[in-house]
Order: structure tokens, then C-alpha cells, then sequence
């Protein structure tokens, strides 16, 4: 089970989904070294392979609304559980707080394994490159922020056929993580538990959250130790989450007389800052704050904080998993806020004790995070506590002036403070107790509140009952595994469910179960039975009852749960239990056959799921021959064979099946020989071909879709057939494009594809120059010793990666000729970097920005220019500030050029602040084209953001400095959904500029003032323009007719500063000012 791009534990900030990925299209290198385009929207749009890689096929599907772009050499590592897939979440990995994280290099965490681990941990460390950020011990782990030379060494074998390197074990993504009381701490009775002397004394209790405020009256003199393990400089609460926590688990109440006291309000406090004041942080981060928990003498570690699951044992799952086991310590985790059947991690651990939240009626909150958890097994979550509207203390500055000093949140991150306090209360009674105890007192005495132990696991925690319960089983969840299909063989499976009573006086017990099938439906009769109804625990002793699931029973496959009471002497004692009914599935056996004709030892080939949301199944065999076995679907098969698996470019076989359909055991004959040549021509003969590639997409239900992507060196090397029936339904789509070049100034980019109903059996098209339309492409630059490439990209209807062209580096300024095919109703745009060349040759990008797919036909006079000037922030539907509960997430190009073109752009500094009712919450040295996070409470106000970004000038001389502000009023945020906010912008368009962003000095021309956001379309209420030909120092006012500004261009070799005002009618308002807008010449 893999957490990645984490959601929050207390709901939301927002559905990350929702948003897009950043204010333009961005590049997201990954391990290989590889890397990914991604547009603003967040949809994979282009493949650039590293050094040495070109000719390496790679398959991109979707999983869980998430996209994977996995190259061909990292698909045996993921399937032996080498290599973690969140490294190929190319949704994940392009969010902004990923790329904020992750901006210096993909940050790892290399996990070292056997004799050869100290040598390996030497190498890595050694590499070219890299760094070195923290070990881990628990993990026997370096965590290293990685360079694309880093792939050679983790790894080993040339071309297609790579392994782990020696002394190599597991290697994961550094991924990030998001911070997910009066009458809730009577609703789990802890005021009884205080009356019988339990208030968690002696007990240290470690939150690892946003930091604490340690000056609040209910926490002061409370925190013990404090340490800083996040990205922020120091272990304030700047966000509120972690004082919130830690005060629900132990604060004193001195603020409020007592009466918003802690559940162990006197338990010593560890205050681990984990998440940054943005309420993010790192894998590695948290890890590192749970060893020094454990070092400093946690007994129980609160983790209200939590990301998205996957099948794979993450990071953070392996050391809680393990460090629970050795240590005792408890790990009181969130089970998450997403809701049905999405349990995050690290909740999924089977070592974490996870906690679900409900209401102070005992309802499942509806954000609650329920089981089962993927990949089945153990219930999820454990417990349920109190998690809607809990009153807590509120960190300084978190909430408005004059506050009470106590907010109200909800979240299971506000549930699982009351499971870490409830323990600290047994553990002061029970000081030898270790983690199992702890979980099987809590868990046994818990409250029946009336719903699937998938969703609240033995029910609500009761501490009331946990300290005075002697009766409690030795495990208070199993799990009995999975049972083959068909069902109709199955043999009843039994465990034991053993009490142990710690009293003096023997206990009679009666026993019942009740059983719940898939969709929350009730088990059929005899699913789950008892061997007796009735046992009897003697004093000190124990007794046991076999629970026997018989999956024979019934007809729905899927997962069942069981709920255990025992009840007597004053006593209920409850157990939970789950099993898997294994939906329909059968064995596939594939053999593979090489061009020879003999049994290939490297055919690889993967089975795509297409109407069902699971991940790829890869299948490789030394001999050739290899067994599967995968639930009844739909599938897209991808096989292929390299001529010479060390070599990428010695050619490539691939065969394609579209259309699989497992619905009985069959065997799949994958012959090499069928395969059939491919040859693509354009009209100039001597243009030599820069990159080619071929493209499938098959789209199923619901929009899930699957593809693979293989460019080439030569088409010559690519052989190609289609396997099995054919596609009618149109949804099946195949492109092949390829980039030819004259001369490093003209292109042919040809394109063709579209719905077919078979992939092709060799390929062979020759591009005529009558399908041709020529595109002049300007690109600029106002600084010396740039360069600039242009890469043009085609698009068709179903198509999913277009085409990434071949670009040479040329001096800028630059215009270029670009030939772009027209047939197929191709759409192309263009994507346009402007590097600066490195001493070793290398480049680094200064700017990339990118146009919007468009037709072009042929013999019109085409011309696109790029990166030219007046550059300032601008609004789409890509962009904007929205209200995520009590954040606010702003993310908005603030360099799009003249044309309106977005993208990024390197910057030497930002600072964005957010102020509310003229007082400054929140402060961020993000810069907003990536998007930043800022606490903007819950409470109605008027807002006011400001921003300032820097660019170097050597990188630009234009547009050195932007200003901002937007001004707009927010009423309280009463839910946690994402609501967008009122901004608007004014941008300076189309001025007349050279390439070089200089104008003929003292000439007039008129610039529009394009407004977009919410004063756009009639609802301007006031516009003005100002200029400043002295650097900002004074500023004339311009005239502005029709939303045109009449500008005089600056004198020879001087700048100009340009200022524009809006404000629309509702009274919001914008502001921005760019300094160096544009030159005289």
C-alpha cells in the first residue's frame, strides 16, 4: 500500500484533483531521467527520453484517476516491489507542492539490503550529483535528492533488461504528505476515567503535525521537547492543525477553566514539526520525526496527517510496521478524509492503529475515510472517535483577532487525538503495556455505533470501558485472507479468537456474530458462524472460540467482515474479522516467441486493465513461458522484444492486442514473427528524421484509458502487429508522427492518425509536400547568450501524447520555419524554451511556454511569436485562487508574454502575502505560477494578496520585477469542498515589440489592457493605467479609450515601467506593476 500526493487528514485543503496541475505546462523528470510533459490541466502531452534512452518504449494508463508514465526497463523492478510506481505518478509528481519539493532533483529514499549493502549505500553516495539529505535508520535508508546519472547506479544491465543493483532493496519516492472538545472527550467517557485517577501522567504522547504553539495557555509548560523536521525554519504553528491536535490528545484547558481540557491532560507532549507551514511534508520527514519520537521515549505517536494508498508497501507503512513491532510504540494514525473505500496511508499499515471519525450523535462523518483498504486484509480503520466540529486550541494567528483562543475543525485528524489520549489514560494504568494491548483495550471496549466494521471498525472508542474492561481478546482483528473463485469448492477456514481476562473472579460470556457482504449488505445465513455461543474466561486465564467464514455461502464476490460480541459480567467485548471472496478470475498462460522463432527471454508483455480500476499486470519470463492469474475484464495486451535487449536502438518487435477478454483460462501465443516493418518518408528526401514515435490509446468505460508510446531512431527498427478481433466501437486510436530536419532553421513535422479499428500490421506512409502548411516561428529573448528550441506537437480526437518534435538549440532571438502536416485534421502547437547552455554542455531551461493546439492550412501565411514582451500574470480556466476550507491555494502565471502564451520562468525571488482585514495571516516564498498554499481561516473578511517576483537579469532584462495585489471579500467557509474565489487580472497585450522586447524610442502606440477573471465581460467598474520612465520613482497617469492605453516607448537603451488598475463591481480589486516592461531603441 502506496501514500502519495497526499491528502489531508482534516477535510480537505480541497480535492487536489480538482485542480490543475500548474499555471502552464511544465516538464516532471523522472527517475530513468526521462521526462514528461504536462500541460496546465495536468494531462500528459509529450516524452523527452534522457541521454542514451531514445529508442526505450513506454507505457502511460491511468489507475485511480491518476496517470502513469512508466518507461519499459523500471517495469520489472515495480513488479518485483524494488521500485515504488508513486515514481511514475506523473499526476502526483506534477502538483505543485510535489514540484515545490522535489524542485532541486527527485528526492529518494534508498533503502540498502544484504552483504553488498554497505557498498552500495557508497556508490549512491559517491554518484555524480547527488545529495545527501538524512539517513534512516530504521529502514537501514539514505534519502538522496537524485540527478538522471543516479538511474546507473541504483541499477543494473544495459538497455530494456535492468535490475536492481546490487546491495540495492527497495528504492521510493520521497513522497509529501498533508495535515489531513467539551462534549466529544465525555462522548468517549474520559471524565470517568479521570475520576479513577487516569489523566495520563508519566505518559509522553508525540504530535507530529504543523508545529505547536507552546505559548497557549492549555499547552505551556506542557511540550517536553521540540524538534523541526519540515521545511519551515523553526517549530511554530503557523497553521493551527498540530496546536488543534495536540491540544484534543493533552491540554491542560487553563484557557477555558477546564472546559476544554484534553483527553490526558496531563500526559508530557513531544513536539515533532513534520509538515511545513503550508501543512505539507516529506516522507522522509515524518520518518525522521518518528525516530526521534521513539528516541526521546514516545509511548504513542499521533499522526493526523496521511496520503493517497496504493497497493504497495510504502516508506512510511514499512517503518511504522516495523518500528511498532520492536519498539511497542503506538502509532495512533488517520484513516483519512476521501470518504468510501479509501483508506490512506500510512492508515493502511497494518501496524497503525487507524482511526475513523463520526459526529457527537455517533454518525460516520461523511468525509470519513472507510475500508477496505487496497489490497484488501486487515479492517480499516480500527476505531472510530470524535471528528466533526471539535473545539480545540487555536495556534496564535490562526484565527481572527480577539478570539477565544479555541477553534473549531473537523477530520479524522481531530478523531485521532482522542485515540492517542485514550491510550496515554491505559498506559498510565497499564505502564508495561506496548502497542497490542493498547489496540486490542481500546478496540475491545469500543462502542457499537451501528455501521460495517469497514467503517468504524469495532466501533466508537470508550475509554470509560477500556479501564475498568478485564476481559479483552489477544487479537481484536483478523483477517482469514482470500479464497480462490469459483466458490463453489471453497473449504471453511477457522481462526481462533482467544479472551484473556486479567480479573479475579472467572467470567461466563456470550458470544454472537454478525456478518456484512460487499455494498454493506448483510452476509447470507452460515457465512460467518461460532463455535459455541457460550464460553467461560477463568480468572487469569484464557479461553477461545473458533470463528469459521464459509465462502461457499452466497453468490457476490468481494470482501466480508465480521463483527464479534462477547458479552457477560458487566462486559461487551468486541472483535472484528474480514475475508475475501475472490471475485472472477482465471489463469492466463502467455508464451513468448522470438523473431527466431525460439522461446524469447525478453519478450516482456503487460496486461493494461480497461474496464476495471486496478494496476498493469507485468508479465516476464526467463524462458519465454509464464502463468498469470487476473479477474475477469476487458484488457489491452502490449508485448514486446527487443532485437537485443541491451540495446535499445537494434529494433523492436511489438505486438498489439486491443481487445482481451479474460473470461476463462486460455493461453496467449505471442509470436515475434508477425510482426511486419514500418516506413514514413516525408517530401524532401535529404531531411533527416530527429525523433519518431508511434502512439495507441484505447479508451474504455468511464474515460479510463490505457496506451503505450515507443519513438525510434529510424522507423526501420520498429516492426509491428495487431493481435486478436477488431475495434468497431471507435475506441481505438493510433498515431505516427516523426520530425525531419533540413537545416538546423527548417522542420517537416508530419502526423497522422486517428479512430482505427485495428492497430496496423507494418506501417508504411509517404507525407506529400501539398499536405504541408508552413509555420514561421518568432522566439525572443532580451537577454544575451540564449538559446531557444521550438518542439511542435500534434493532436488528434482520442489521442494522448501527440507528438514531441526533435529540436535543435539556436542563438536567440530566433524565427525558424516550421512544416506541419495538415492531414487527419491534425491540430499542432507549439512548445518553445528558451535554455542557458551550461559549461558541460548541458542546458538549462530559463522559460518554457506553450501555445494552444489550432488547425493550419496550407498556403496561408502562418506566424506564431513567443517570449516576448509585455510579460505579467494572467487568468484561465488553468488558474485562479481558490478557498480550501481554511486555506487558500493561489496559482497563477505570472510571466505570460505578450501573446498570452503561458508557462514557467526562473526567478531569482518571491514573496506572496496574504492579509486579512488589513492583517497579515499568512507569508510564502512561492512564487504563484507553481501555486502556494496560505491559512486564510474560516471566518468572512476582506482579503487582500500581494506578491512580488524577481527575475535575474541575465536570464531577462524585461519584466525584471511584478508586483500584484488582488483585493476581494470571502464569506466563512462553512464546508470543506473547494469554492473559486472573485480575482481578476489586467494584462498589457500585443504591444508593438520587437524579438528583443525593445520599441523605436519615443514612438506612441496603443497597448491593451486585456482584463480577465471576474470584472471581464461588462462587469469593469473603474480602469486606469499608469507609466514611470524612472524606475517606479514617479508615475503618469495614461489615457485609457476603449481598454487601449496610449504609451510613449522609453529613449534609446532605457525602460519603461507600465501600471495598471481594476476594480470591478462587486469591489474587488487588482493591481499589477511591471517594472522593465519593455525597451527604446
Amino acid at each position: 500500500m502506496t501514500g502519495a500526493g497526499t491528502a489531508t487528514a482534516s477535510p480537505p485543503p480541497g480535492t487536489a484533483g480538482a485542480r490543475p496541475a500548474s499555471g502552464g505546462s511544465t516538464w516532471v523528470t523522472l527517475i530513468t531521467g526521462d521526462r514528461v510533459r504536462v500541460d496546465g490541466k495536468g494531462k500528459v502531452t509529450g516524452f523527452d527520453h534522457a541521454d542514451g534512452r531514445v529508442g526505450i518504449s513506454v507505457q502511460r494508463y491511468t489507475e485511480g484517476g491518476h496517470t502513469y508514465v512508466v518507461p519499459h526497463d523500471a517495469r520489472r523492478l515495480i513488479a518485483e516491489g524494488k521500485l515504488d510506481r508513486r515514481l511514475f505518478d506523473i499526476t502526483e509528481l506534477s502538483r505543485p507542492e510535489s514540484r515545490q519539493a522535489h524542485r532541486d532533483g527527485l528526492r529518494l529514499i534508498v533503502a540498502y539490503g544484504g552483504s553488498a549493502g554497505p557498498n552500495a549505500r557508497k556508490a549512491v553516495r559517491a554518484a555524480d550529483g547527488t545529495e545527501l539529505n538524512r539517513s534512516l535508520k530504521s529502514l537501514n535508508a539514505d534519502v538522496v535528492t537524485s540527478t538522471p546519472e543516479l538511474w546507473g547506479t541504483l541499477t543494473k544491465g544495459g538497455g530494456q533488461a535492468r535490475s536492481a543493483a546490487s546491495g540495492i532493496s527497495r528504492i521510493w519516492l520521497d513522497g509529501m504528505r498533508r495535515a489531513t472538545l467539551e462534549k466529544s472527550t465525555g462522548q468517549i467517557g474520559a471524565p470517568k476515567a479521570w475520576q479513577s485517577g487516569f489523566q495520563g501522567k508519566g505518559v509522553k504522547i508525540a504530535v507530529l503535525d504543523t508545529g505547536i504553539d507552546a505559548d497557549h495557555p492549555d499547552l505551556k509548560g506542557r511540550v517536553i521537547a521540540a524538534q523541526n523536521f519540515s521545511q519551515s525554519p523553526d517549530t511554530k504553528d503557523r497553521v493551527g492543525h498540530g496546536t488543534h491536535v495536540a491540544s484534543t490528545a493533552a491540554g491542560s484547558g487553563a484557557r477555558s477553566n477546564g472546559t476544554h481540557r484534553g483527553v490526558a491532560p496531563q500526559a508530557e507532549i513531544l513536539n515533532g514539526k513534520v509538515l511545513s507551514d503550508h501543512g505539507a511534508g516529506s516522507d522522509s520527514g515524518i520518518i525522521a520525526g518518528m525516530e526521534w519520537a521513539v528516541a526521546q521515549g514516545a509511548d504513542i505517536v499521533n499522526l493526523s496527517l496521511g496520503g493517497r494508498d496504493t497497493s504497495d508497501i510504502d516508506p512510511l507503512e514499512a517503518h511504522i510496521n516495523k518500528v511498532s513491532a520492536e519498539t511497542g510504540v503506538l502509532f495512533a494514525v488517520a484513516a483519512g478524509n476521501a470518504g468510501p473505500n479509501a483508506i490512506d496511508s500510512p492508515g493502511s499499515a497494518d501496524g497503525a492503529f487507524t482511526v475513523g471519525a463520526v459526529d457527537a450523535q455517533d454518525k460516520l462523518a461523511p468525509f470519513s475515510s472507510t475500508g477496505p483498504r487496497v489490497g484488501g486484509g486487515r479492517i480499516k480503520p480500527d476505531v472510530a472517535a470524535p471528528g466533526v466540529d471539535i473545539s480545540a486550541a487555536a495556534a496564535a494567528g490562526t484565527v481572527s483577532p480577539g478570539d477565544t483562543g479555541y477553534t473549531t475543525m473537523s477530520g479524522t485528524s481531530m478523531a485521532t487525538p482522542h485515540v492517542a489520549g485514550a491510550a496515554a489514560l491505559l498506559k498510565q494504568q497499564h505502564p508495561g503495556w506496548k502497542a497490542k494491548e493498547l489496540k486490542n483495550a481500546l478496540a475491545s471496549s469500543a462502542k457499537d455505533v451501528g455501521h460495517n466494521p469497514h467503517e468504524q471498525g469495532t466501533g466508537r472508542i470508550a475509554v470509560d470501558r477500556a479501564v475498568t474492561q478485564t476481559v479483552v481478546p489477544e487479537e481484536s482483528s483478523l483477517d482469514f485472507g482470500t479464497q480462490q473463485w469459483p466458490h463453489t469448492d471453497d473449504t471453511p477456514v477457522s481462526n481462533k479468537i482467544t479472551y484473556r481476562n486479567s480479573g479475579t473472579a472467572d467470567i461466563a460470556l456470550d458470544l454472537a456474530v454478525t456478518g456484512y457482504g460487499p455494498g454493506n449488505q448483510p452476509a447470507p445465513a452460515g457465512f460467518f458462524t461460532l463455535g459455541t455461543n457460550r464460553i467461560t474466561v477463568p480468572a487469569g486465564g484464557t479461553a477461545s472460540v473458533d470463528l469459521t467464514a464459509d465462502t461457499r455461502r452466497g453468490s457476490d464476490d468481494g470482501h466480508y467482515a465480521a463483527a464479534v460480541v462477547a458479552f457477560g459480567g458487566g462486559q461487551t467485548v468486541r472483535s472484528t474479522a474480514a475475508i475475501e471472496r475472490e471475485v472472477e478470475s482465471y489463469d492466463v498462460a502467455f508464451k513468448h516467441i522470438g523473431r527466431d522463432g525460439k522461446p524469447s527471454t525478453h519478450f516482456t508483455s503487460t496486461l493494461l486493465p480497461l474496464a476495471i480500476n486496478a494496476a498493469p499486470s507485468f508479465v516476464e519470463s526467463s524462458s519465454g513461458d509464464l502463468t498469470v492469474r487476473m479477474p475477469k475484464g476487458e484488457y489491452v495486451l502490449d508485448a514486446q522484444a527487443p532485437v537485443d535487449a541491451t540495446k535499445p536502438a537494434s529494433g523492436l518487435d511489438v505486438l498489439l492486442q486491443p481487445k482481451l477478454l479474460i473470461d476463462k483460462a486460455q493461453s496467449v501465443t505471442l509470436d515475434a514473427r508477425r510482426a511486419k516493418p514500418v516506413k514514413l518518408t516525408v517530401p524532401d528526401r535529404k531531411a533527416v528524421l530527429g525523433a519518431g514515435m508511434m502512439e495507441y490509446t484505447r479508451t474504455g468505460a468511464a474515460g479510463r484509458s490505457v496506451g503505450v508510446f515507443y519513438d525510434v531512431v529510424s522507423f526501420d527498427a520498429l516492426h509491428i502487429a495487431h493481435v486478436g478481433p477488431q475495434i468497431t466501437d471507435g475506441s481505438l486510436h493510433q498515431v505516427w508522427a516523426g520530425n525531419w530536419r533540413k537545416n538546423a532553421r527548417t522542420e517537416y513535422n508530419a502526423a497522422s492518425g486517428g479512430v482505427v479499428k485495428k492497430v496496423a500490421t507494418g506501417y508504411e506512409r509517404d507525407f506529400k509536400a501539398a499536405e504541408f502548411a508552413a509555420v514561421k516561428v518568432g522566439i525572443g529573448a532580451s537577454a544575451k547568450g540564449k538559446k531557444g528550441t521550438v518542439e511542435p506537437t500534434a493532436h488528434f480526437e482520442g489521442s494522448h501524447w501527440g507528438m514531441v518534435g526533435f529540436s535543435i538549440p539556436r542563438p536567440l532571438p530566433d524565427t525558424r520555419t516550421m512544416y506541419v502536416s495538415t492531414g487527419d485534421k491534425a491540430k499542432w502547437n507549439f512548445y518553445v524554451g528558451q535554455n542557458t547552455e551550461d559549461p558541460d554542455g548541458s542546458y538549462v531551461i530559463d522559460v518554457m511556454m506553450d501555445s494552444q493546439p489550432r488547425t493550419y492550412r496550407v498556403g496561408k501565411a502562418h506566424q506564431e511569436t513567443f517570449n516576448t514582451a509585455v510579460f505579467g500574470p494572467k487568468i484561465d480556466e488553468r488558474s485562479g485562487f481558490w478557498r480550501l476550507g481554511g486555506h487558500l491555494f493561489a496559482m497563477m502565471p505570472q510571466f505570460a508574454d505578450g501573446q498570452g502564451h503561458t508557462g514557467s520562468s526562473s526567478i531569482e525571488s518571491a514573496k506572496t502575502t496574504l492579509y486579512r482585514n488589513g492583517v497579515k495571516i499568512g507569508e510564502s516564498a512561492d512564487e504563484l505560477t507553481s501555486g502556494t498554499y496560505l491559512p486564510i481561516g474560516r471566518e468572512a473578511g476582506q482579503f487582500k494578496l500581494t506578491t512580488s517576483v524577481l527575475r535575474d537579469v541575465t536570464m531577462a532584462r524585461v519584466s525584471s520585477r511584478i508586483d500584484a495585489e488582488w483585493a476581494f471579500s470571502a464569506g466563512a467557509a462553512t464546508a470543506d469542498e473547494e469554492v473559486m474565489l472573485p480575482v481578476s487580472t489586467v494584462r498589457f497585450a500585443d504591444a508593438r515589440v520587437g524579438l528583443d522586447s525593445t520599441a523605436p524610442a519615443g514612438a506612441t502606440q496603443s497597448i491593451a489592457l486585456q482584463i480577465q477573471g471576474a470584472a471581464a465581460k461588462g462587469n469593469v467598474k473603474s480602469l486606469t493605467a499608469h507609466a514611470s520612465y524612472d524606475g517606479g520613482k514617479t508615475w503618469r497617469k495614461l489615457t485609457v479609450t476603449n481598454s487601449k492605453a496610449t504609451v510613449k516607448n522609453p529613449a534609446k537603451g532605457k525602460s519603461i515601467a507600465l501600471r495598471a488598475r481594476v476594480t470591478d463591481k462587486q469591489g474587488g480589486s487588482h493591481q499589477v506593476t511591471v517594472y522593465d516592461a519593455f525597451f527604446g531603441k
